[in-house]
């Protein structure tokens, strides 16, 4: 093993069309996240799966015991690598992730997943907040287009301004084959 750890976070079927709550470029995240994956199990970095589900019934999507809350088949964990189950945005927050990484020797996380500007955003800046280093693979993200103030903001700009701000100060922000490239 080594001291890099492959953090997917929340790639999970309710985002996918048909679901209940669909994120843009959803198929697309999730097939650089398996490249990703791949590469990482390939490597021997640690690879860590992390899902969320609200709580409490009614959710409005990742309702507890759901298929929409299962993880896509397309980047599920094998035998071996960590699941974390999580009720909020941040995968640190209530949750046995800084325990895991830590345990492990963990000092570099690359993070993928979705949604860009809620539990990506989080998770980055907590990574980065705990010393980590951080690498964000932006095509292995997705995103949802959001409202504000009587403005609707298209999920392309959520996606660059979120991916903006955490490459200004939190992490390393690239794409998957540069990242693979590299």
């Amino acid at each position: 093993m080594t001291d890099k750890a492959l953090i997917i976070v929340d790639i999970q079927n309710d985002y996918f069309p048909g679901g209940k709550w669909t994120v843009d470029k959803i198929e697309t995240a999730a097939a650089n996240a398996a490249r990703l994956i791949a590469d990482a199990r390939a490597k021997g970095d640690r690879v860590i799966h992390v899902r969320h589900e609200f709580p409490a019934d009614p959710a409005p999507f990742f309702a507890p015991g759901s298929e929409g809350a299962q993880t896509h088949l397309s980047v599920a964990p094998i035998e071996g690598e960590t699941a974390i189950l999580k009720h909020n945005a941040n995968s640190f927050r209530d949750t046995e992730l800084k325990q895991v990484l830590d345990s492990a020797g963990i000092r570099e996380v690359t993070i993928c997943g979705a949604m860009s500007q809620m539990c990506i955003d989080a998770t980055t800046r907590a990574a980065a907040d705990y010393g980590y280093a951080v690498t964000l693979v932006h095509d292995a993200c997705g995103a949802k287009e959001v409202a504000f103030n009587g403005q609707t903001v298209p999920a392309e700009q959520v996606h660059a301004a979120f991916m903006a701000a955490l490459g200004s100060a939190y992490a390393t922000v690239t794409d998957t084959n540069a990242y693979l490239a590299g």
